[in-house]
C-alpha cells in the first residue's frame, strides 16, 4: 500500500528509528524495506516498501491473475463508474519550456512530492489549463525486471492499479485523469488529481492527535470511500495517514492503490497482507488466510487511532515485536477519552476479525453520526445505470439510495 510492497517482494531491512512527523510516537525503519533504483529523471531515488507475511510466493500471488481476469470482464460488460474515461496517451515528449523546466507533453515539471513502491511522484502544472497534478512516473525496463512472483513481475502490480483506478469515480478517492504509455519509450505515467491539501495527521489537538471534531469529518469521508471500494469489491490492502490526502477544502481522499485487489464476489480471502507492519490486523499477522475487507477495517481503526491520540496503538522495537503485539497486547486508550469514541476505537481494533465492527455498523456509530447523520451511501454511475436498467425492464426493486457529490 502506498510506499509499500507489492505482494512477494521482500527487501532488507535497516535497524535505525526515525520520527514520524505529526505523531507522538518513534517508527522504526526495521518496520520497512527500503530499495533504491533510478528514477525517471535521473535522479537517485530511494522508495521505501513493507514486509510481506509468510507462505510461497505462488500461494500468494494466485488470487492478483484472477484480478486481472475479473477487472477484464468488468470493462467489457461496461461495469464502471465513469462517466468520463480516463484519457490514455500513447506518445510521450519530453522536453523544456521557456524556462528550462522539464516538461512531459503538456505538462511542466515543479518538484518531487513522494515517492512509492516502483517510482516517484512529481508534482506538474498543466500547460493547456494551468492545473496542477501529481504524476506517479515508472520506468517500464525496471518494472519488467523486477520479479514479485515467479510468473509476475512489478508491471504486473501497476497495471492492476491502473485497471483499478480506471473504474474508480468517487469524491473520496483520488482521480486518475490520464495514463501516458509510448511503447517507444520506457517511460509510464500515471496523471493523478493533485490533492493539496495536508497530510492527514499534521495539525494539533489533545495529546498530538486532531481536535475531535476534524477526526470526525476525516473519518466519515474516508469510511465514505472505503464502502464505495468494498461494494465493488475491491480491498484497498493499505489504508493509513500516508494514504490519506485532504484537499484545501478539507475533503478527505483515499490515494493509492499499488496493493489493492478486487473480487468477484463477496469471498474476499486473501492468504498475504503486504501493508504497512504498523497497521496489520492481528489475523494477518499470524500467517493465516484472512479476508481483505475486515483487514481493511482493522487499518481504518488503527488510523482513527493515530489521528486521535497522534501515536501508533500497537509498535515494538522490531518487526517481530510489532506483530506480537498486535496479536497479544491489549488495546490502550488514556483516561477521559470521549466514551462514545471510546467504544468505536475498541470495536475498530478488535483483535477477532469476526466480532471486529464492520464499516456499515461505523457508518451508523453514535460517535461518527455526530452532527451530520449517518454517512450516505454512494450511489454510484454504474449502479445508477444498473438500477435504470432495472427499472426499463421492470424489475426494480429499490431505487432509494441517497445520492451523494
Amino acid at each position: 500500500m502506498g510506499c509499500c510492497s507489492c505482494f512477494g517482494f521482500i527487501r532488507k531491512h535497516k535497524r535505525s528509528l526515525r520520527s514520524i512527523s505529526g505523531y507522538g510516537g518513534w517508527c522504526s525503519r526495521e518496520l520497512l524495506w527500503s530499495f533504491n533504483l533510478e528514477d525517471v529523471d535521473g535522479d537517485s531515488y530511494n522508495g521505501e516498501a513493507t514486509n510481506t507475511l509468510y507462505g510461497g510466493d505462488g500461494e500468494m500471488r494466485s488470487h492478483a491473475k484472477r484480478s486481472e481476469e475479473i477487472l477484464m470482464s468488468r470493462t467489457q460488460n461496461g461495469m464502471i463508474c465513469r462517466e468520463i474515461p480516463v484519457k490514455e496517451t500513447r506518445k510521450v515528449v519530453r522536453t523544456e519550456d521557456e524556462n528550462g523546466n522539464k516538461m512531459v507533453n503538456e505538462y511542466v515539471r515543479e518538484y518531487k512530492i513522494g515517492s512509492g513502491s516502483y517510482g516517484k511522484v512529481v508534482l506538474y502544472r498543466s500547460s493547456l489549463d494551468g492545473k496542477h497534478y501529481a504524476i506517479k512516473a515508472f520506468h517500464k525496463s525496471h518494472l519488467v525486471k523486477l520479479r514479485v512472483a515467479p510468473s509476475e513481475t512489478a508491471m504486473t502490480d501497476v497495471l492492476r492499479e491502473v485497471s483499478i483506478m480506471k473504474m474508480l469515480d468517487h469524491p473520496n478517492i483520488v482521480n486518475l485523469i490520464e495514463v501516458i504509455d509510448d511503447p517507444n519509450t520506457d517511460h509510464f505515467y500515471m496523471v493523478l488529481e493533485y490533492v493539496e491539501g495536508k497530510w492527514v495527521c499534521e495539525g494539533s489537538g489533545p495529546l498530538g492527535g486532531i481536535v475531535e471534531s476534524t477526526v470526525r469529518k476525516y473519518l466519515r469521508d474516508t469510511v465514505s470511500g472505503l464502502m464505495y471500494l468494498h461494494a465493488h469489491n475491491i480491498v484497498h490492502g493499505d489504508i493509513k495517514p500516508d494514504n490519506l490526502l485532504v484537499t484545501s477544502t478539507g475533503v478527505m481522499k483515499i490515494g493509492d492503490f499499488s496493493v489493492s485487489q478486487v473480487f468477484e464476489d463477496d469471498n474476499d480471502e486473501l492468504r498475504r497482507s503486504p501493508g504497512t507492519p504498523v497497521f496489520t490486523a492481528p489475523e494477518c499477522c499470524l500467517g493465516l488466510t484472512y479476508h481483505g475487507k475486515i483487514a481493511d477495517t482493522w487499518a481504518l481503526g488503527v488510523t482513527l487511532y493515530c489521528m486521535v491520540l497522534g501515536q501508533y496503538p500497537f509498535i515494538g522495537e522490531t518487526l517481530q515485536d510489532t506483530y506480537d503485539k498486535i496479536v497479544n497486547n491489549p488495546l490502550s486508550l488514556p483516561e477521559g477519552i470521549n466514551p462514545q469514541l471510546k467504544n468505536l476505537l475498541e470495536g475498530l481494533l478488535c483483535k477477532d476479525p469476526k466480532q471486529r465492527m464492520t464499516l456499515d455498523a461505523v457508518a451508523e456509530h453514535c460517535w461518527v453520526i455526530g452532527e451530520g447523520g449517518p454517512i450516505p451511501r454512494y450511489l454510484c454511475w454504474c449502479k445508477r445505470n444498473r438500477l435504470q436498467k432495472e427499472e426499463s425492464d421492470g424489475s426494480g426493486k429499490d431505487a432509494h439510495i441517497t445520492i451523494t457529490d
